[in-house]
């Protein structure tokens, strides 16, 4: 199988090393310089240094060209280059001409609070395509350590596509039809793991650590459970799996935001540092006004909205949540 893998960041470079020991990738990047250093150092020394590319790996400046070769896209893009990359797609290939679809972004559109589903909905119709989800970092799957993620879509022929494509070696591929509950699982885990940098670059505690993510993981199925997503989904790669891995990982950069937060650090010069997109820094604001307008109580989410705009010191924050009257578990926090 020949696979496009478009888009040339941290996670995309991973999969398709990993996907390269079975198939024929053309990596493609968006900026031509870029793409022709990676294809001469077969290396991306920015988004994923220290890992060389196998020989499966052809990295193809020419967008048109990669499409066409093709018989499965992986769009590992960021949320925010979704909509874009979607329309560049549809201007040079026809959607009755295109194979299966996977993208890999995490977050909400953050003018219009839509999942990336919805986003593909609004763009281009009648295509096979789906979320591929889960905890996985990038460095641990080019390493080939084991890794589990789950295709959620509403075709049975994209999971069969993404196992042909990625089941082997240490990974494995899963099956859901909850995108909803898959892509919002995704997208909030992002908010909950700045709250538990904060929470331990405070140094508050184990059992601290363990009682925000628990209470975070209510928030999310809350939410998700009111716009039409699974529970089940929640207990499961996309909703917990994902959440403890980016929550309590040294790897993940939203929990590095948190712990930044948290010894004063401002949002723009975390930001500055980091280099690399920290979706939880945006979705946090899209998330609350999705909650207003199903009505749902996060203060999790809040709390961490209000640290990121400078509204509240993290030690403020913490009083804010302690401060919140019992309550039974299902009901809230």
């Amino acid at each position: 199988m020949r696979i496009a893998v478009i888009g040339a960041g941290a996670w995309g470079t991973a999969l398709a090393i990993h996907m390269a020991g079975q198939h024929a990738i053309s990596l493609w990047a968006r900026d031509p310089d870029q793409a022709r250093a990676l294809q001469a150092q077969r290396e991306n020394k920015r988004y994923l240094p220290g890992f060389q590319f196998p020989a499966g790996i052809e990295v193809v400046p020419d967008l048109e060209q990669v499409l066409a070769e093709a018989s499965l896209w992986v769009l590992a893009v960021p949320m925010s280059g979704l909509r874009e990359r979607l329309a560049a797609i549809k201007s040079l290939v026809e959607p009755m001409h295109w194979p299966v679809l996977l993208w890999l972004c995490k977050g909400l559109e953050r003018d219009s609070g839509l999942l990336a589903h919805e986003v593909l909905a609004q763009s281009v119709q009648g295509v096979r395509a789906g979320a591929l989800s889960g905890p996985s970092f990038a460095q641990e799957t080019a390493q080939g350590l084991p890794v589990a993620v789950v295709v959620a879509s509403a075709h049975e022929d994209c999971a069969s596509t993404a196992r042909q494509a990625m089941h082997h070696g240490a990974m494995r591929v899963y099956a859901n039809k909850d995108l909803i509950g898959v892509e919002l699982g995704g997208a909030l885990k992002n908010v909950m793991a700045i709250a538990a940098g904060v929470s331990d670059g405070l140094g508050m505690g184990n059992n601290a650590r363990a009682a925000l993510l628990t209470r975070g993981l209510a928030e999310i199925s809350r939410l998700g459970e009111t716009m039409g997503a699974k529970a089940q989904t929640f207990m499961g790669l996309t909703g917990l799996g994902d959440l403890l891995l980016t929550a309590t990982g040294s790897l993940s950069r939203n929990r590095q935001v948190g712990f930044a937060l948290a010894q004063g650090e401002s949002t723009e010069n975390i930001l500055a540092r980091l280099g690399h997109v920290a979706e939880g820094v945006h979705t946090a604001e899209v998330a609350l006004r999705l909650a207003a307008r199903f009505e749902v109580e996060m203060p999790i989410t809040e709390a961490v909205h209000r640290l990121l705009r400078g509204e509240l010191r993290p030690d403020q924050a913490l009083q804010q949540l302690l401060a919140r009257a019992g309550r039974q578990e299902r009901d809230g926090l």
